[in-house]
């Protein structure tokens, strides 16, 4: 069993989570090894640290991917984007301490035993080519276990959260149980990311305009009546519990209310997708959002997800730029696919 005192943490992935997490725990007096596949991050990284705007600087080892060895002992933390699993997952021990910190459902990921995963409500974004990055959202982490744990396993992951907390730079939550909160935030996301990812907007944007919030309402609402189909447990993250987040919806003139109150917040702010559609040869966490919320529907409908899921799929195939045309596009396709 790691040691969080003595042993080093390996934080995988320099986005906007795995550099905020290095920053926080290094900032702390931990010892942290950053690594990741892109190298004029790990070259800047190296040269001068790892940097929360307006908080300052931390100097950490860089690791580039293709030279890291797996630790026998300590902590790995999983801040990759669910498509740059496989590689990671293929080098490690089935005992290594690996905390995944992502979001969205991998197939592979899910089959290991590791004891408890991360949830984060905050939003930050990195700097594609440099480990900079920017918190322009408050919210939370969650921290909690995915499986029945041991007593020592429970104090590894209560050790984690609570160093995590005390740099204050967002609220840390050690929950029981961390799978109704990530089911939760795949709610959120499978809603947001696709559409402010293929319009090209940011995620204000899908409260202001009229189609856009049409289909990020319609998306909520299905991917809520999905989860509940299949009996999933929810939680609440920020300030509505996903049943009054249904209930809202559901109810005349209160969305069209509630977007006002909200707008504000998410004005000016991204989804982790948007930096992946604007490249060329696009990967996307697409199967990781809707693509496992339509295997979990099976039969249950679904129309505008599988509507959704065919128009990310064909902006990447074909290396389409983001534009508002393909909320129209989706729109239409999603009618012939209710009508059908």
């Amino acid at each position: 069993m790691p040691n969080l005192i003595n042993k080093p943490i390996h934080i995988l992935g320099i986005g906007g989570i795995g550099a905020v997490l290095g920053w926080v725990l290094a900032q702390q007096g931990y010892v942290v090894i950053l690594v990741d596949s892109d190298r004029s991050k790990i070259t800047e990284g190296a040269k001068h640290g790892v940097t929360v705007v307006a908080l300052g600087t931390q100097i950490v080892p860089f690791v580039l991917f293709d030279d890291w060895v797996p630790p026998k002992e300590g902590f790995i933390l999983l801040c990759t984007k669910t498509y740059d699993n496989a590689q990671v997952l293929a080098r490690l021990s089935n005992d290594a301490f690996l905390i995944p910190v992502q979001n969205g459902f991998d197939p592979d990921l899910d089959q290991r035993n590791h004891a408890c995963e991360g949830i984060a409500s905050f939003v930050s974004e990195c700097q594609r080519d440099r480990p900079i990055t920017r918190i322009t959202r408050p919210g939370s982490l969650h921290i909690g276990a995915r499986r029945p744990i041991s007593d020592g396993e429970h104090v590894e992951i209560m050790s984690l959260a609570l160093v995590l907390g005390k740099a204050k730079l967002f609220p840390v939550e050690l929950v029981k149980d961390i799978r109704p909160y990530k089911a939760t935030k795949l709610m959120y996301n499978a809603a947001i990311s696709p559409l402010a990812a293929a319009a090209g907007v940011d995620n204000g944007e899908l409260l202001s305009d009229q189609l856009a919030k049409l289909l990020f309402f319609t998306l909520l609402q299905e991917n809520y009546a999905i989860l509940q189909n299949a009996k999933i447990p929810l939680a609440r993250i920020g300030p509505f519990h996903p049943d009054t987040v249904s209930l809202i919806l559901r109810t005349p003139w209160l969305p069209a209310m509630m977007a006002v109150f909200f707008r504000p917040s998410l004005r000016g702010t991204y989804c982790s997708m948007a930096p992946d559609i604007h490249v060329d040869d696009a990967r996307t966490e697409i199967d990781a959002y809707t693509g496992h919320l339509i295997r979990l529907a099976g039969e249950f409908p679904c129309p505008l997800n599988r509507s959704v899921f065919a128009l990310i799929n064909k902006i990447t195939s074909e290396g389409l730029k983001p534009k508002y045309q393909h909320l129209q596009n989706l729109a239409d396709h999603w009618a012939k696919r209710i009508a059908s």
